[in-house]
């Protein structure tokens, strides 16, 4: 099949997925990153207070709460 025959039918609202091949595909931006950040104490202690609330790692916590922290930036951005 032809790309611009692709484009029409996914233009037309069709569904193109039997026309894929999904196991190779990949989502951009989602590939993790290291980064390194230190953090005083007093922070380290109150991340791991809060992590055992809820019952993950600090690593965990300090993804979910800037992820949250990123959406709501960009919403006001947005705004």
């Amino acid at each position: 099949m032809k790309a611009e025959e692709l484009d029409e039918l996914f233009d037309s609202g069709e569904d193109i997925s039997e026309h894929l091949d999904l196991s190779t595909a990949k989502r951009i931006g989602t590939q993790p990153k290291k980064v390194n950040v230190d953090f005083l104490e007093w922070i380290v202690n109150a991340l791991d207070i809060e992590a055992k609330k809820i019952g993950v790692t600090r690593q965990s916590i300090i993804k979910v709460w800037i992820a949250e922290r990123l959406k709501v930036e960009q919403t006001h951005k947005a705004s």
